[in-house]
């Protein structure tokens, strides 16, 4: 929270240094700082753990370390995806559920302590002979930004159950589940614990369009990152077609994946780790003799290879296939709205066909009223006996 409030004031101090024109540009303005601010804040983890995380570890006898000293974080041995999963769960449901218990929570003490206070000022029965324009005056001050805060909540839910929905497929029921129950306390909130607000007009929801929209390309791009840096999706094909018991034969079954494991990892020899790195023990527990080498999730060459731990093939296959994948996916989907976005225009064609009507008829009134304006003007030239020629009309 004091994150947020450092936000605000950030944000309301580059507001006002672009000293806008109008109301609406600043509130436009204002709100596109405070969501940028708000969603890296809490984005920065989740795209850490599904694009960073693990990517630049090095490999065992040459592991990159900070100040050449700590080794960098990696992933699950099962992947990276796991770890998402996990985050994005725990943001979806801890992080929802703390949200509607400060919303609701926090009005609802201060309206106590309100209470408390004119109590033992007044006593109880002067309390309830208060009349009621004075009780609405004790509850909460809807906040200074209206329904800001109500929207940039909404938003963020919407880039949590788009941006990586395809590592974290519950995402869109557990926010419907929480809207349902946030209808019904944010309209608790608005008749009991807030003061009446202010009315006021609006055309649109301003910004917030464009932001969605926003939201809306990068969940994409995300997404077909996810599916080909993050998860199993793309190696494994590339073995079941490629490299697998079906390689060469077109199509990919069942036992196709026959070996996947063992092809994804690679050999390392145990001899070559770094001082700093070696394991506790030989292994001479587990198999009776001290083990030579070990296996890890790679694609690099066996150590007596012409270039020991140098990238295979397969590697260079798999990063291929993956940059394929992107472009063709995100092409695809792309395609895909633009169609669906000309075929349902925001406008029906009846509604538009009524308002260019109604143009047209308010443009003929005008014309109309005009050309009687004139003529009335005209017969009254005539009637004081002044009159010109190559009059209109």
């Amino acid at each position: 929270s004091s994150l947020l409030q450092l936000y605000e004031k950030v944000a309301l101090f580059l507001t006002n240094l672009e000293q806008p024109r109008t109301e609406s540009e600043w509130e436009n303005s204002f709100t596109l700082k405070m969501f940028l601010f708000q969603f890296v804040n809490l984005n920065s983890s989740t795209f850490y753990i599904a694009f960073f995380l693990g990517r630049f570890t090095g490999h065992p006898g040459a592991y990159l370390r900070l100040i050449n000293r700590w080794r960098l974080e990696e992933c699950h041995p099962s992947g990276c995806l796991i770890d998402l999963c996990m985050q994005m769960g725990i943001i979806m449901v801890l992080k929802q559920t703390w949200n509607n218990f400060m919303e609701l929570g926090y009005p609802l003490i201060q309206n106590w302590w309100t209470r408390r206070k004119l109590r033992q000022e007044y006593g109880t029965q002067r309390k309830t002979s208060f009349p009621q324009w004075e009780k609405d005056y004790n509850l909460q001050p809807m906040n200074a930004y209206g329904l800001f805060d109500e929207y940039l909540e909404m938003i963020l839910q919407f880039g949590f159950t788009t941006i990586f929905v395809a590592a974290f497929p519950l995402a869109p029921l557990l926010a419907l589940l929480n809207n349902i129950i946030e209808i019904r306390l944010d309209a608790y909130k608005f008749v009991t614990q807030w003061r009446r607000p202010l009315a006021s007009r609006a055309k649109d929801i301003g910004i917030w369009y464009g932001i969605l929209e926003g939201i809306g390309i990068l969940s994409v791009i995300t997404n077909a990152f996810v599916i080909a840096v993050t998860s199993d999706f793309i190696p494994r094909l590339v073995y079941a077609y490629k490299y697998g018991p079906c390689a060469g034969q077109g199509e990919a079954g069942q036992k196709c994946m026959v070996g996947y494991v063992n092809a994804s990892l690679s050999v390392f020899l145990v001899s070559d780790f770094e001082n700093r790195s070696e394991p506790t023990s030989n292994g001479s527990e587990f198999s009776g003799s001290p083990l030579k080498y070990c296996r890890y999730r790679d694609y690099r060459d066996p150590p007596h290879s012409p270039v020991p731990y140098g990238y295979t093939l397969q590697f260079w296959h798999v990063l291929a296939a993956r940059l394929a994948f992107i472009i063709v996916f995100e092409h695809l989907v792309f395609c895909i709205k633009h169609l669906i976005s000309y075929l349902i225009p925001d406008l029906p064609k009846d509604l538009r066909d009524r308002m260019r009507r109604e143009k047209y008829l308010i443009q003929e009134m005008m014309y109309e009223a005009e050309l009687e304006r004139l003529q009335k003007e005209r017969k009254e030239r005539k009637k004081n006996g002044k009159s010109y020629h190559n009059e209109w009309p």
